[in-house]
């Protein structure tokens, strides 16, 4: 069984074992599945879902 490779949206760094990091669905679609690792939510960088374009945080 394949385990799946959890990404931060922002940086595309591995956020497998990492504190702060968090899951959520998109706020506009709500079908994407963001995850962020806790330095990027730290410094709010930008994401874009790849499904809708929304662009967070506002």
């Amino acid at each position: 069984m394949a385990m799946e490779k959890l990404v931060c949206i922002s940086c595309k760094g591995r956020i497998t074992n990492k504190e702060s990091s968090t899951q959520f669905p998109c706020p506009n679609c709500g079908e994407y599945k963001v995850i962020r690792c806790g330095h990027c939510r730290d410094i709010a960088a930008r994401y874009t879902c790849p499904q809708c374009k929304f662009s967070g945080p506002n």
